[in-house]
């Protein structure tokens, strides 16, 4: 079942009763001061068109559409903090959460976290490494995000190792052929690359992650039948992963362009929207 639900996300966690959901992920705005934006474009043939492909066959772009939201706030960790304590208290005992951020802003709420769940309950900080776009020359170029892992009860939580997707080992003649076929398990940090431009999984809703950053996520950090909640929907990418693997989601935004962008993604009905 996929819950979307639009609206405030802070008024939407007040529902939610106490202890009723297994896995959160949120991949809440960077807080970069920037409105963020995505344009879709099509290419199609027209004599008159600026550019020149295959056989000298002339080619046009149209603008289909952009989509955005607002990545802006005077004080981020003020806007997080109820909406981080909300997520605390909806989480079952055995629960736990991705926190998913960027180098600007990953110290900082690691504090607010920290403080809300313990320093116990920190698990790891996962980083996901990938490379495209430009590379600036006056620093080392960013090119990862930062995902903070937290379960609510540090001895007892959900983390299932043998269903967690396996690797290639990168010198695979050192370990033998039977480990080398197998693969080994990720490490904390994940090298994986973003969803392709002109790829079937492409919303072109801005900051859509990947499926399989939240495939691996949720296959180790839940359990078929459980429920995973997002209050940051964005795209849908949470319930995308969560209808493939057999998982309840609810899924909260405020964006009228992210809700529309997740009944087309996820083909719900409109008994799933409240």
């Amino acid at each position: 079942m996929i819950d979307i639900r639009f609206g405030d996300n802070l008024t939407e966690l007040e529902k939610i009763p106490d202890g009723s959901i297994d896995l959160i992920y949120i991949d809440p705005p960077f807080n970069t001061g920037k409105i963020q934006k995505r344009t879709a474009v099509r290419t199609v043939k027209n004599d008159n068109g600026s550019r020149i492909g295959f056989q000298g066959k002339r080619y046009m772009t149209e603008a289909l559409g952009t989509k955005s939201y607002r990545d802006i706030f005077d004080d981020f960790l003020k806007f997080l903090e109820p909406r981080l304590l909300e997520g605390y208290r909806v989480l079952k005992p055995a629960g736990s959460i991705y926190f998913h951020i960027d180098y600007r802003e990953v110290h900082y709420c690691k504090i607010l976290l920290d403080s809300i769940f313990g320093r116990d309950a920190f698990l790891n900080e996962i980083i996901w490494a990938y490379d495209y776009g430009g590379r600036t020359t006056k620093k080392w170029p960013p090119k990862h995000d930062n995902i903070l892992y937290y379960a609510k009860d540090p001895n007892h939580y959900t983390f299932n190792t043998k269903n967690i997707d396996r690797i290639p080992y990168m010198a695979p003649g050192l370990v033998g052929k039977e480990k080398s076929e197998r693969g080994k398990l990720p490490t904390d940090t994940w090298w994986h690359t973003i969803v392709p431009t002109s790829g079937k999984e492409k919303t072109g809703y801005p900051t859509q992650k990947p499926l399989g950053i939240l495939r691996r996520i949720i296959l180790a950090s839940s359990n078929p039948g459980d429920t995973v909640l997002d209050f940051f929907a964005g795209s849908g990418t949470t319930g995308a992963a969560c209808a493939e693997l057999d998982r309840n989601c609810i899924l909260i935004d405020n964006n009228p362009e992210a809700i529309r962008v997740m009944e087309q993604r996820l083909k719900v009905g409109d008994q799933c929207f409240s």
